[in-house]
Protein backbone atom coordinates (compact mmCIF):
# COMPACT_ATOMS: atom_id res chain seq x y z
CA UNK A 1 0.00 0.00 0.00
CA UNK A 2 0.96 3.11 -1.07
CA UNK A 3 1.70 5.78 2.35
CA UNK A 4 0.15 9.35 2.48
CA UNK A 5 3.37 12.02 3.26
CA UNK A 6 2.08 13.96 5.87
CA UNK A 7 2.82 17.73 5.81
CA UNK A 8 3.41 19.81 9.18
CA UNK A 9 1.58 23.63 8.91
CA UNK A 10 3.62 26.61 10.13
CA UNK A 11 0.63 29.09 10.13
CA UNK A 12 2.67 32.94 10.42
CA UNK A 13 0.55 36.18 11.50
CA UNK A 14 2.85 39.16 12.97
CA UNK A 15 6.05 36.90 12.77
CA UNK A 16 5.01 34.27 15.07
CA UNK A 17 3.74 30.64 14.94
CA UNK A 18 0.49 30.62 15.01
CA UNK A 19 -2.94 28.02 15.07
CA UNK A 20 -5.97 30.36 13.68
CA UNK A 21 -9.76 29.02 14.49
CA UNK A 22 -10.84 27.66 10.80
CA UNK A 23 -7.77 29.82 9.31
CA UNK A 24 -9.86 32.88 10.13
CA UNK A 25 -7.86 35.41 12.20
CA UNK A 26 -10.69 37.27 13.48
CA UNK A 27 -12.16 33.96 15.15
CA UNK A 28 -9.22 33.59 17.78
CA UNK A 29 -5.74 32.23 17.44
CA UNK A 30 -3.52 30.30 19.43
CA UNK A 31 0.37 30.98 19.57
CA UNK A 32 2.45 28.16 19.50
CA UNK A 33 6.34 29.62 20.18
CA UNK A 34 7.73 32.69 18.49
CA UNK A 35 9.99 31.52 16.12
CA UNK A 36 8.75 29.57 12.68
CA UNK A 37 12.49 29.00 11.93
CA UNK A 38 12.55 27.02 15.02
CA UNK A 39 9.68 25.33 14.60
CA UNK A 40 10.62 24.18 10.76
CA UNK A 41 13.62 22.82 12.31
CA UNK A 42 11.57 21.08 14.82
CA UNK A 43 9.44 19.33 11.89
CA UNK A 44 12.37 18.18 9.47
CA UNK A 45 13.84 16.91 12.86
CA UNK A 46 10.82 14.98 13.38
CA UNK A 47 11.32 13.46 9.91
CA UNK A 48 8.82 15.97 7.64
CA UNK A 49 9.77 15.65 4.08
CA UNK A 50 7.30 18.85 3.27
CA UNK A 51 6.32 21.61 5.02
CA UNK A 52 2.91 23.76 4.56
CA UNK A 53 3.20 27.28 5.47
CA UNK A 54 0.75 30.18 5.17
CA UNK A 55 1.01 33.76 5.97
CA UNK A 56 -1.85 35.56 7.32
CA UNK A 57 -0.33 38.95 7.43
CA UNK A 58 0.13 38.56 3.25
CA UNK A 59 -3.59 36.78 2.82
CA UNK A 60 -5.46 39.67 4.60
CA UNK A 61 -3.65 42.55 4.41
CA UNK A 62 -1.14 41.95 1.58
CA UNK A 63 1.91 42.96 3.63
CA UNK A 64 5.29 41.03 3.05
CA UNK A 65 6.36 41.83 6.38
CA UNK A 66 6.58 37.88 6.89
CA UNK A 67 9.02 37.68 4.05
CA UNK A 68 12.29 37.70 5.90
CA UNK A 69 11.21 34.96 7.75
CA UNK A 70 10.43 33.09 4.86
CA UNK A 71 13.25 33.19 3.20
CA UNK A 72 15.05 31.90 6.65
CA UNK A 73 12.95 28.84 6.69
CA UNK A 74 13.83 27.90 3.57
CA UNK A 75 17.26 28.36 4.26
CA UNK A 76 16.99 26.53 7.59
CA UNK A 77 15.45 22.93 6.51
CA UNK A 78 16.72 20.79 3.19
CA UNK A 79 13.29 20.14 2.25
CA UNK A 80 10.61 21.86 0.38
CA UNK A 81 8.29 24.71 1.68
CA UNK A 82 4.83 24.98 0.02
CA UNK A 83 3.79 28.41 0.64
CA UNK A 84 0.11 29.84 0.87
CA UNK A 85 -1.89 32.83 1.22
CA UNK A 86 -2.90 35.92 -0.27
CA UNK A 87 -0.73 35.78 -3.80
CA UNK A 88 -2.93 38.46 -5.57
CA UNK A 89 -0.59 38.78 -8.96
CA UNK A 90 2.47 37.33 -10.91
CA UNK A 91 4.96 40.18 -8.64
CA UNK A 92 4.01 38.50 -5.49
CA UNK A 93 4.59 34.48 -6.88
CA UNK A 94 8.24 35.71 -8.06
CA UNK A 95 8.91 37.24 -4.97
CA UNK A 96 7.49 34.36 -3.01
CA UNK A 97 9.56 31.45 -5.34
CA UNK A 98 12.51 33.73 -5.03
CA UNK A 99 12.85 33.40 -1.38
CA UNK A 100 13.21 29.54 -1.98
CA UNK A 101 9.81 28.45 -1.97
CA UNK A 102 8.96 25.53 -3.68
CA UNK A 103 5.34 25.16 -4.77
CA UNK A 104 2.68 27.87 -4.28
CA UNK A 105 -1.13 27.23 -3.48
CA UNK A 106 -2.96 29.78 -4.91
CA UNK A 107 -6.87 30.29 -4.10
CA UNK A 108 -9.13 33.52 -4.25
CA UNK A 109 -6.83 34.56 -7.73
CA UNK A 110 -7.99 31.85 -9.54
CA UNK A 111 -11.57 32.62 -9.13
CA UNK A 112 -11.45 36.15 -9.00
CA UNK A 113 -8.64 36.63 -11.38
CA UNK A 114 -8.27 33.66 -13.88
CA UNK A 115 -6.34 35.65 -16.45
CA UNK A 116 -3.75 36.18 -13.87
CA UNK A 117 -3.83 32.90 -12.10
CA UNK A 118 -3.06 31.30 -16.08
CA UNK A 119 -0.26 33.89 -15.93
CA UNK A 120 1.42 32.35 -13.22
CA UNK A 121 0.29 28.68 -14.25
CA UNK A 122 1.92 29.23 -17.11
CA UNK A 123 5.25 30.77 -16.10
CA UNK A 124 6.21 28.56 -13.52
CA UNK A 125 4.02 25.16 -14.75
CA UNK A 126 1.72 22.73 -12.47
CA UNK A 127 4.72 21.17 -10.35
CA UNK A 128 5.21 24.83 -8.74
CA UNK A 129 1.88 26.05 -8.70
CA UNK A 130 -1.01 24.13 -7.18
CA UNK A 131 -5.00 25.52 -6.23
CA UNK A 132 -6.21 26.12 -2.67
CA UNK A 133 -9.72 24.72 -2.64
CA UNK A 134 -11.27 26.18 0.70
CA UNK A 135 -14.99 24.85 0.97
CA UNK A 136 -17.96 25.39 3.57
CA UNK A 137 -20.77 23.01 3.09
CA UNK A 138 -19.28 21.90 -0.33
CA UNK A 139 -19.20 25.73 -1.31
CA UNK A 140 -16.12 27.48 -2.44
CA UNK A 141 -15.17 30.15 -0.53
CA UNK A 142 -12.24 32.96 -0.99
CA UNK A 143 -10.76 35.99 0.73
CA UNK A 144 -9.57 34.47 3.62
CA UNK A 145 -12.51 32.00 3.99
CA UNK A 146 -15.36 34.88 4.14
CA UNK A 147 -16.46 35.16 1.02
CA UNK A 148 -19.46 32.65 -0.31
CA UNK A 149 -18.77 31.76 -4.31
CA UNK A 150 -21.97 29.98 -5.15
CA UNK A 151 -20.31 27.30 -6.78
CA UNK A 152 -19.73 24.05 -5.46
CA UNK A 153 -15.30 22.88 -4.92
CA UNK A 154 -15.90 19.73 -7.47
CA UNK A 155 -17.30 22.36 -10.44
CA UNK A 156 -14.77 24.71 -9.81
CA UNK A 157 -11.76 22.13 -9.25
CA UNK A 158 -12.95 20.82 -12.73
CA UNK A 159 -12.33 24.38 -14.74
CA UNK A 160 -9.14 24.98 -12.75
CA UNK A 161 -7.76 21.06 -13.95
CA UNK A 162 -8.94 21.84 -17.27
CA UNK A 163 -6.44 24.91 -17.33
CA UNK A 164 -3.71 22.85 -16.55
CA UNK A 165 -3.54 22.35 -12.54
CA UNK A 166 -2.77 18.62 -11.11
CA UNK A 167 -2.83 19.14 -7.68
CA UNK A 168 -5.49 20.62 -5.21
CA UNK A 169 -4.61 21.19 -1.72
CA UNK A 170 -8.53 20.86 -0.63
CA UNK A 171 -9.41 22.24 3.19
CA UNK A 172 -13.09 21.76 4.65
CA UNK A 173 -12.85 25.55 6.50
CA UNK A 174 -15.18 24.11 9.27
CA UNK A 175 -13.18 21.49 10.58
CA UNK A 176 -9.69 23.32 10.17
CA UNK A 177 -8.07 23.12 13.32
CA UNK A 178 -11.49 21.82 15.26
CA UNK A 179 -9.71 18.18 15.50
CA UNK A 180 -12.93 16.97 14.39
CA UNK A 181 -12.09 14.53 11.63
CA UNK A 182 -11.25 15.08 8.00
CA UNK A 183 -13.51 15.19 5.56
CA UNK A 184 -12.23 12.44 2.74
CA UNK A 185 -14.95 11.85 0.62
CA UNK A 186 -14.69 15.97 -0.11
CA UNK A 187 -11.46 15.51 -0.79
CA UNK A 188 -11.97 12.27 -3.06
CA UNK A 189 -14.79 13.94 -4.73
CA UNK A 190 -12.72 16.51 -5.88
CA UNK A 191 -9.70 13.79 -6.83
CA UNK A 192 -12.23 11.70 -9.07
CA UNK A 193 -14.15 14.57 -11.15
CA UNK A 194 -10.71 15.68 -11.92
CA UNK A 195 -8.05 12.60 -11.88
CA UNK A 196 -5.72 14.79 -10.21
CA UNK A 197 -3.69 14.27 -6.55
CA UNK A 198 -5.23 16.18 -3.57
CA UNK A 199 -3.77 17.10 -0.03
CA UNK A 200 -6.17 17.25 2.09
CA UNK A 201 -6.79 19.87 4.82
CA UNK A 202 -8.13 20.21 8.04
CA UNK A 203 -9.44 18.42 11.01
CA UNK A 204 -6.75 15.70 11.45
CA UNK A 205 -6.95 14.58 14.72
CA UNK A 206 -4.64 12.03 15.58
CA UNK A 207 -2.99 8.75 14.36
CA UNK A 208 -6.44 7.29 13.45
CA UNK A 209 -7.42 9.89 11.33
CA UNK A 210 -4.75 8.84 9.37
CA UNK A 211 -5.04 5.58 9.24
CA UNK A 212 -8.86 6.17 7.82
CA UNK A 213 -7.12 8.83 4.93
CA UNK A 214 -4.30 6.17 4.38
CA UNK A 215 -6.82 3.32 3.76
CA UNK A 216 -8.45 5.07 1.09
CA UNK A 217 -5.36 6.99 -0.15
CA UNK A 218 -5.28 5.21 -3.68
CA UNK A 219 -8.27 7.41 -5.00
CA UNK A 220 -5.72 9.88 -5.07
CA UNK A 221 -5.40 11.58 -1.94
CA UNK A 222 -1.56 11.28 -1.69
CA UNK A 223 -0.87 13.63 1.34
CA UNK A 224 -2.25 15.27 4.26
CA UNK A 225 -1.75 18.80 5.81
CA UNK A 226 -1.66 18.47 10.01
CA UNK A 227 -1.99 21.61 11.84
CA UNK A 228 -3.12 21.80 15.59
CA UNK A 229 -2.76 18.25 16.07
CA UNK A 230 1.18 18.02 15.94
CA UNK A 231 1.18 21.51 18.01
CA UNK A 232 -0.68 19.62 20.72
CA UNK A 233 1.07 16.62 21.16
CA UNK A 234 -2.15 14.15 19.73
CA UNK A 235 0.15 11.49 18.21
CA UNK A 236 2.00 9.53 21.14
CA UNK A 237 5.56 8.99 19.63
CA UNK A 238 5.34 13.01 19.91
CA UNK A 239 6.07 12.64 23.22
CA UNK A 240 9.43 11.11 23.29
CA UNK A 241 10.26 13.33 20.35
CA UNK A 242 9.86 16.12 22.22
CA UNK A 243 12.24 14.89 25.21
CA UNK A 244 14.83 14.06 22.73
CA UNK A 245 14.96 17.34 21.19
CA UNK A 246 14.71 19.35 25.11
CA UNK A 247 17.77 22.14 24.54
CA UNK A 248 18.60 21.16 20.82
CA UNK A 249 18.35 24.51 20.00
CA UNK A 250 19.81 26.31 22.85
Amino acid sequence: MRKILVIPSIDIKDGKTVRVVRGIPELGSKEYGNDPVEMAMIWRTENAKVIHVVDFDLSHKHSYKNFDILGQICDSVIIPVEFGGGITNLEDAEKILELGVFRLVIGSLAYTNPKEFIRILEKFGPLKISAAIDVVNDELVIHGRKHKTGISAVEFSKKLSDMGINRFVVTDVLRNGMLDGPNIELCKAVADATNTKVTLSGGVSGFEDLMEVQNKCECGIDSVIVGRALYENKFPCQKIWRVAESGIFD
